[in-house]
């Protein structure tokens, strides 16, 4: 088995949304096609992947760095032992060679763009799809049939009302969803305070609806937003500060009883453990958001697990953020808590297969093999587009 072609293309997903630190104005994705000589019921393998919402595209460092250390590998450096698929494992070395323990920022993303598309190519060659195929080689061989998922929304729009919060929230909950989140930070406390009590009026309870910052708080503002918070009972607090400072984690933990949330910028193993060390996480309560292609791939994302149990931590406190079909896959075949969507925005990355509707805040995986980006339409769209498939 052999890699044939790779092809990569950058992918504008630019809108007037914002939450409380960036503007989306000029974001893009980076979207990959890795061919193989494998054949499955008589059609060519190709993986796919893109990177999670929020990073903007990799393009230089994977056509300058990561990709030509994949093309100039050795065929037989990439296999497992049986020599008819590839090893996500071995394929990660060859791409991390030569980097510098630490760093790892961008680098992070462009790898787990690549890591993406090699899990749905060791998928499909072995005619799973990845969740069973990560139950299977990880768990007890059973991946969750449902997953829960919510629906992340509420960002700030240009001359956005209430009104006009409150039908998103009742959009998604049309959808199917009963669980959403909502960004705060952006305007003040009393402003932002009456857009939660908003949001919890068409939810129906606070513990329905999360609420996120995006480490926009300095230790005062996050204690003041958290004492605003605490009366209305909401399901998570995410991001107050910045995600590496571990210390002022530790004291919002020791202020605000409720659950808090945070993870989605840590991008190593090693990053989580010194959370877990150091941030005074609850593993009773708070929620771990890693997002596992922003952090060097699944590969990576399995340290991450082993480093949560080693200190008392289940997967079930585990929801990655994301909102895609490779995160839903990874919650389902390991067994995590859940999995983020984005109904409205970042399409049509976020999202999942078109034939599996949310029903009662929770989604199936379709039967088929890999990742499952064939049955979302609108995605291969774009990746016939831009990849010329």
């Amino acid at each position: 088995m052999k890699i044939t072609d790779i092809r990569e293309a950058r992918v504008s997903i630019a809108s007037d949304i914002a939450n409380a630190y960036i503007s989306f104005s000029k974001m893009d994705v980076s979207v990959l096609a890795i061919y193989t000589d494998a054949k499955i019921d008589g059609r060519q393998v190709v993986g796919y992947g893109f990177n999670s919402n929020g990073r903007y595209a990799q393009s230089g460092l994977l056509r300058e760095r990561f990709l030509p250390r994949l093309r100039e590998a050795d065929a037989a450096a990439l296999l497992d032992e049986s020599g008819v698929n590839l090893d996500p494992f071995k394929v990660w070395s060859v791409l991390i060679a030569n980097e510098k323990p630490g760093g790892h920022g961008e680098r992070s993303v462009a790898v787990g763009i690549i890591d993406m598309a090699i899990w749905d190519i060791v998928a499909k060659v072995e005619n799973k799809s990845l969740a069973k195929l990560l139950a299977e080689r990880f768990d007890d061989g059973k991946p969750d049939a449902r997953v829960p998922v919510y629906a992340a929304g509420g960002y700030y729009y240009p001359g956005k009302q209430i009104s006009a919060l409150q039908e998103e929230m009742r959009d998604y909950l049309g959808q199917g969803y009963i669980c959403t989140k909502m960004k705060i930070g952006g305007v003040p406390l009393a402003e932002d305070l009456a857009r939660v009590e908003a949001a919890i009026e068409v939810v129906g309870e606070a513990g329905r609806l999360a609420v996120d910052a995006n480490g926009r708080f300095d230790l005062r503002t996050a204690l003041a937003f958290a004492d605003g918070l605490a009366p209305y009972g909401v399901r998570w607090y995410e991001e107050a500060g910045d995600p590496l400072d571990y210390a002022m984690q530790q004291q919002l933990g020791e202020h605000y009883a409720a659950p808090t949330a945070t993870g989605e910028n840590l991008f190593s193993h090693q990053d989580v453990r010194n959370l877990l060390r150091y941030g005074g996480m609850r593993p009773d309560r708070d929620i771990l958001q890693m997002d596992p292609v922003l952090s060097y791939g699944l590969v990576e994302y399995l340290r991450m697990l082993e480093v949560l149990r080693a200190h008392g931590w289940s997967s079930r406190q585990c929801i990655p953020h994301g909102g895609h079909q490779f995160a839903l896959n990874i919650a389902a075949g390991l067994k995590l808590g859940g999995n983020e969507s984005y109904p409205r925005v970042f399409a049509p990355f976020g999202g999942f297969a078109d034939s599996t509707p949310v029903e009662e805040g929770t989604i199936a995986l379709p039967d088929m093999p890999g990742i499952g980006f064939e049955d979302k339409r609108e995605l291969m769209q774009v990746f016939k587009e831009h990849l010329s498939l």
